[in-house]
């Protein structure tokens, strides 16, 4: 089945060069120059995935904004911000509002479909059917792949993609310290360290909204994290 594109770019030069590239790569392809344009086509037909830049027109903000209001609308659909901007302070930004790669727009083409397809092959890994006793269940966590399904306490988790590899990475073995350079791996996302590190505080907070005594991902310092059952 062939993989759906949506291009959030509204400079029109680089956006038909990536959609060119998009095409050619196998990928039916949604172009918008602004974030209302994109939204309204998103609240009626989800793309597989989308690729946004951070400045939109006269909204300087305006790809963070669609990132948040896409988060709304799917928690799961994988969300690559790419950009012009390289501080710290975007990166970490765009990854808090739920973005599951954030790339910088001296990233060459062959480095860019690879990591759409890396992040494609993560989707169909998590689609594929699992044998129930694959499930993680450890006390108030059930996961299951197959749904794409995280509850603590009999209460449904909104994780995003990477959030839920990192939770399945951490989960599958209680107690076993992952550094964050095993779980970048299992999670198939390539970031720095201190990426990680938001994504971990995000999960915490989410598990927190519905526990707030939710303790169970411990940091190990100088060394990653563990999940303590």
């Amino acid at each position: 089945m062939v993989k759906t594109v949506a291009l959030v770019e509204d400079e029109k030069a680089i956006r038909e060069n990536y959609s060119d590239a998009l095409v050619k790569q196998g990928y039916r392809v949604s172009s918008f120059s602004s974030r209302q344009d994109a939204l309204r086509h998103f609240k009626s037909s989800l793309p597989d995935l989308v690729l946004i830049d951070i400045g939109l027109g006269e909204e300087n903000e305006g790809g963070f904004d669609l990132c948040r209001e896409l988060r709304v609308l799917s928690q799961t659909v994988p969300i690559i911000f790419l950009t012009a901007r390289d501080s710290d302070l975007d990166t970490i930004s765009g990854l808090r509002l739920g973005a599951d790669d954030y790339l910088t727009k001296d990233i060459t083409l062959p480095q860019l479909l690879a990591r759409i397809a890396a992040l494609f092959r993560r989707v169909d890994a998590l689609r594929s059917p699992v044998p129930a006793e694959d499930i993680i269940h450890h006390g108030n966590l059930l996961i299951d792949k197959n749904r794409l399904l995280a509850e603590w306490q009999n209460r449904k988790i909104d994780l995003t993609l990477t959030e839920f590899w990192i939770i399945c990475s951490l989960a599958s073995r209680p107690g076993h310290v992952k550094s964050r350079e095993q779980l970048m791996s299992e999670a198939r996302i390539f970031v720095d360290e201190g990426t990680v590190t938001s994504h971990i505080k995000r999960i915490r907070k989410k598990f927190i909204a519905v526990d707030q005594d939710f303790d169970c991902i411990e940091t190990v310092y100088g060394l990653g994290y563990r999940w303590n059952a």
